[in-house]
């Protein structure tokens, strides 16, 4: 049963003008940040708490949000993550016996403000042709002079450095301590899910804060690095960059998902850009280039490593390509046991067809100490 007895109109505001009404619900209030759109029908509790969607105006492709309710346990972080949310229709009736809270309420716990009644169609279609651009959400004001005071008070995603805002504050441990494959984790907004793939294979973990130094990370005495996802600019991370140049030099095995590629690419004199508007879904169709098979992937992110940089590198090895526009999804360093993919192989949510990259790092770890 979709909301139908809000009576407070919402306001949606774009960088480029473009100005929608609609309705609250979740908290009243004023938020924005870079507008962007999430293709997939399910998982929205998990998109809403994954830290690399920290400073966005999320719009939720499906045309029904809230269907199957929230649960304590779908979370990948400690709380909602977004700034804002976008819907078309809303439901605080939920079908799934297990559900412990409607939307609503959730949304509310965790100060969200957020409009429905949308037309989302409509709206990704713009982002699709414009790009992505900021965007601010209100209760608060219907003047169009006042909106644009608040909206030109975000700042802009390009050149804006985020993870160490949602890193972990302190050093932690997870897994089995008395594992031979210890592997140090640097948290730059990492997903409690990717954690999970890496404690469940037998690992024993650190996971450090972003801006850690190299004699933490070799004093725990690992046999290899893990880079984690993350919001924000890789361009502005000249501290994590350096980190991984200096992890690279000890030539134990190294993974990295998301922005934990993007850094490995800078690292290695790739640079990255901007994406005309991002892959945020979990139907996203990849191809691994050394095995010939497509896989269906979770992808989130709206930066992406430079193609022509790549291939005018011949250290580096591209092993996954994005099937829909050509760009960049993984690669490898000829002559390290280094790895990176840019969409997220951990699917929470999304299809398990990439799973086996965890398998193999694990492999790579196993032969370090053979």
């Amino acid at each position: 049963m979709a909301i139908n007895n809000s009576n407070t109109t919402a306001w949606l505001l774009l960088q480029d003008g473009t100005l929608l009404k609609g309705k609250s619900f979740g908290v009243k209030g004023t938020s924005g940040g870079e507008l962007c759109f999430n293709t997939g029908m399910t998982g929205y509790q998990e998109v809403f708490t994954d830290p690399s969607y920290t400073g966005q105006v999320l719009i939720m492709n499906n045309a029904y949000i809230g269907n199957y309710g929230v649960k304590t346990e779908d979370v990948e972080s400690d709380s909602v993550k977004i700034n804002a949310l976008v819907c078309k229709n809303i439901s605080n009736r939920y079908s799934r016996m297990t559900a412990n809270n409607n939307i609503e309420n959730y949304l509310i716990e965790n100060n969200i403000v957020a409009i429905y009644d949308i037309d989302t169609r409509f709206l990704v279609r713009h982002i699709r042709s414009k790009g992505a651009m900021n965007a601010i959400v209100s209760t608060e004001y219907d003047d169009i002079k006042d909106l644009q005071a608040e909206l030109e008070k975000i700042p802009n995603m390009e050149g804006l450095e985020l993870s160490s805002k949602v890193t972990t504050k302190d050093a932690y441990f997870l897994g089995n301590p008395d594992s031979p494959i210890r592997i140090a984790v640097i948290d730059y907004g990492v997903k409690r899910n990717i954690l999970k793939c890496l404690t469940d294979r037998g690992a024993y973990l650190k996971v450090f804060p972003a801006k850690c130094n190299i004699v933490e990370l070799i004093d725990f005495n690992p046999k290899g690095f893990f880079l984690s996802n993350g919001p924000g600019d890789p361009a502005s991370m000249d501290y994590a960059v350096h980190i991984v140049k200096l992890l690279l030099q000890t030539k134990k095995p190294l993974f990295g998902i998301c922005l934990g590629h993007q850094l490995l690419a800078r690292a290695s004199g790739i640079p990255t850009f901007k994406m005309h508007y991002g892959h945020r879904g979990l139907n996203h169709p990849v191809l691994n280039v050394l095995s010939g098979k497509a896989e269906i992937t979770t992808q989130n992110h709206g930066f992406a490593i430079d193609t022509d940089a790549v291939n005018k590198n011949d250290q580096i090895e591209i092993t996954h390509i994005n099937l829909n526009d050509g760009s960049i999804e993984g690669i490898r360093l000829k002559y390290l046991p280094a790895n990176s993919v840019q969409f997220h192989p951990e699917a929470t949510p999304g299809t398990h067809d990439s799973r086996y990259l965890f398998d193999r790092f694990f492999e790579q770890l196993r032969n370090s100490y053979r």
